[in-house]
């Protein structure tokens, strides 16, 4: 009897799973987003085990089945650019989603720390001397495109939900929230597009670059496999942000990612190491979208007085450059891109200078450049190459200089600086020959080594015709060759 009782029970237990059961989506796919145009789009979610999903959208109608623990995805073919409002139903038994105001576009996720997070609301409190740059501080009350779509990703609301919201225009309370920088790449991306854009903001005022991506993104480079001393222990918690933020986002279908942070690793005084986990951070976000090719740009973090910041650690006047040089060194990773910020900051005590406009401006550059055929853009600033010696003089060539470097200045050109065989450097007379800048000073007779903007303080004057600065440099780097086995982790 009692055996028959308990199998009723069980059978009851079963029956009411399955009356409760509900069809659901993970957050990111919802009412007002944008689906990304030119690749298969997933969709995914959770139904009753082994029960029949279909997915419609426009004329595609798609199926699939959930399998024994209710997960499904399917993939909807190529999609093209549209801003014409649509339609997904998603169904499975009983059950019926509807998705309403659905674009078809270009997709990007940003992240990153503070500066990243720095949002419209603070943006439209800036006070930028110059009459006619005064625009973007304006842009809330203008912001009114409705093919421009914004998600902000909140770690505490990424469970699915009935409301199937977290998409929103970019405007009113919705934009005052959002990511600055995000929004204006979104903005300079859709006046040379004309397609719609969503862009998905993921970022966590003061955080470490580790705690965006898991243990196993570290032990998967030797690197990290052989390294035992303190100064390259993994600190920072890694996971936390990465499994409440970005995984939920995988696989939503993007053309590629967004970083700016690494203000928190520099006040740890990192080099090599920090290279290291940039080349951790883009394998695991490539890795869980299923695209090694996914593009990564990321933004070099602004000047700061880090020498007098005080601390438990020391730094120099040369611990911020010596942190540049580090994040330069993630170029070496394929389809990456670094934007120079060393101008854009005239308050050496802010941490978090203003002008998230051009720093968007600066990103959408680099993805029009290498992502959409656009041949008459410069990605990034430029970028020391290669120095040659020439009797008294060194010749520095550029990657990313065009056909003609500018001084913007009017005045000469300033921080450069050469050395000899002794190492003692001093400030050189720089002079642009086209593409090149020629160097020489009378106190060094015959040059060696020269920096450039070697200081953290540095402001410089030597652009490209795309009006990106010059990036500072040494030609003795002694990490350059020390840098590998990034991708493969072999």
């Amino acid at each position: 009897m009692k055996s028959r009782r308990n199998i009723i029970v069980l059978f009851l237990m079963i029956c009411s799973a399955q009356i409760n059961a509900q069809l659901s989506l993970p957050k990111i796919l919802g009412n007002g987003m944008v689906l990304q145009q030119g690749q298969p789009v997933p969709v995914w979610g959770t139904a009753n085990a082994g029960e029949e999903v279909t997915v419609s959208f426009g004329k595609q109608l798609k199926k699939t089945q959930a399998d024994n623990k209710g997960n499904w995805k399917l993939m909807l073919d190529i999609l093209k650019a549209s801003a014409e409002s649509q339609k997904m139903v998603i169904r499975s038994g009983a059950e019926t989603i509807e998705l309403n105001d659905i674009l078809v576009g270009e997709v990007w996720l940003c992240s990153g720390q503070s500066n990243m997070e720095y949002s419209m609301r603070k943006n439209s409190k800036v006070e930028v001397p110059g009459g006619e740059n005064n625009w973007p501080v304006k842009e809330l009350e203008a912001a009114h495109n409705k093919n421009l779509r914004i998600f902000l990703v909140d770690r505490k609301k990424m469970s699915p939900d009935k409301t199937h919201a977290g998409w929103d225009i970019a405007e009113d309370d919705a934009l005052r929230a959002f990511s600055a920088a995000g929004y204006f790449f979104a903005k300079k991306m859709y006046e040379e597009l004309h397609v719609p854009i969503g862009i998905i903001s993921a970022a966590i005022s003061g955080s470490r670059i580790e705690p965006w991506m898991p243990q196993e993104a570290f032990t998967a480079l030797p690197f990290f496999q052989t390294q035992t001393d303190s100064t390259h222990k993994i600190d920072g918690e890694p996971g936390k942000f990465y499994k409440t933020m970005i995984e939920p986002l995988a696989p939503f279908s993007i053309k590629g990612f967004l970083w700016y942070q690494g203000e928190s690793n520099c006040f740890l005084n990192e080099r090599l190491q920090y290279s290291y986990k940039m080349a951790a951070i883009i394998n695991q976000w490539r890795k869980i979208w299923s695209n090694n090719d996914l593009p990564f740009y990321y933004v070099q973090i602004a000047p700061f007085a880090y020498s007098t910041s005080g601390g438990e650690r020391t730094y120099t006047k040369q611990s911020l450059p010596e942190f540049w040089e580090v994040q330069e060194l993630a170029l070496k990773i394929p389809h990456t891109a670094m934007i120079g910020t060393t101008d854009l900051n005239f308050n050496m005590e802010n941490l978090h200078p203003h002008f998230k406009w051009e720093i968007g401006k600066r990103l959408a550059l680099c993805a029009l450049a290498n992502d959409y055929g656009r041949k008459d853009i410069l990605p990034m600033g430029p970028l020391f190459e290669k120095m040659e010696l020439e009797g008294n003089k060194a010749i520095i060539s550029f990657r990313f200089a065009g056909k003609q470097l500018m001084n913007n200045s009017g005045q000469s050109l300033t921080d450069f600086f050469v050395a000899g065989a002794d190492g003692k450097y001093f400030e050189a007379d720089a002079v642009i020959k086209g593409d090149k800048v020629e160097l020489s000073s009378g106190k060094v007779n015959n040059p060696v080594t020269v920096r450039y903007g070697w200081d953290e303080g540095f402001h410089p004057n030597l652009y490209n015709t795309q009006g990106l600065p010059a990036m500072p440099f040494r030609t003795d780097n002694p990490l350059i060759n020390q840098f590998k086995d990034y991708v493969t982790g072999k």
